[in-house]
């Protein structure tokens, strides 16, 4: 059986609340991550986060099944349930991302979907393996062919997104399909929009060799956004997912839901 460590790492970056949640939950078997960038007015974007976090984490509990098909079926629930929220006077404008990642270690397979422009990578062999594509406006202005992929960190409307949990309209979710086999060594990075934008992929892949352990990881590509965002600049969270043979040493200790 695989054993699995994780890390994770969320700053208010330039702002005066942190609309950035992430949680995870596991038993023997499995294991379920969860990210989510909030927003909308009156301070409601935390509140987004949150709820939509804590559903997914609460439904995958009660239900743990590595799939797609699950993965779909936690987003357009998450995605129910904060439309039912959003009753709430003042909430109107809430809405999130998501991101979710599912390990089933007893048949080392994982699966991962997301809504949004919070991310997941996977690094194999120290190499960037797989990223997850932006439903943002950005990036289906780059799919038309009407810009490069430099436009994704740099243009104006870069933050406007196509799809999002919470938001009126069809929801469009993207997941990895089948259940994939996991390789000793996997990472993986899930993070928000506010930590890409500053750490290029190329940034994330050497930090990664440079580093001691997941928390190093992190820490390393943390300071990079620091020093390199704009005053004022949004909340950025990323957790880190390593895969290892169950008899090697940890390479971190795991943190609690949300820490």
């Amino acid at each position: 059986m695989l054993a699995i460590d994780s890390a994770e790492q969320s700053n208010t970056g330039g702002r005066t609340r942190n609309e950035d949640f992430c949680g995870s939950w596991q038993n023997a078997q499995v294991a379920c991550w969860c990210l989510s960038d909030g927003a909308g007015g009156h301070g409601s974007g935390d509140v987004a986060s949150r709820l939509v976090v804590r559903y997914v984490l609460e439904s995958f509990a009660a239900q743990p099944v590595v799939s797609a098909e699950r993965i779909v079926e936690l987003l357009e629930g998450a995605h129910a349930a904060l439309m039912d929220a959003k009753s709430v006077e003042g909430a109107d404008n809430m809405h999130a991302t998501c991101s979710i990642l599912l390990i089933n270690r007893t048949e080392s397979l994982v699966s991962w979907g997301h809504v949004g422009d919070s991310r997941i990578y996977l690094f194999r062999n120290g190499q960037l393996a797989f990223q997850t594509r932006d439903h943002s406006l950005v990036q289906t202005m780059i799919d038309a062919g009407y810009g490069d992929t430099a436009m994704i960190r740099t243009h104006p409307q870069r933050s406007l997104l196509t799809s999002a949990i919470g938001n009126s309209g069809e929801l469009q979710v993207s997941v990895s399909g089948a259940p994939a086999p996991l390789a000793v060594g996997d990472v993986f990075l899930m993070c928000t929009d506010g930590w890409w934008e500053y750490v290029e992929e190329g940034l994330m892949q050497s930090a990664l060799s440079e580093s001691v352990n997941l928390q190093d990881w992190l820490t390393r590509m943390a300071t990079v956004v620091m020093q390199t965002a704009e005053k004022g600049h949004d909340n950025f969270t990323g957790v880190a997912i390593a895969v290892r043979d169950d008899e090697d040493s940890p390479t971190t200790v795991m943190l609690p839901p949300g820490a």
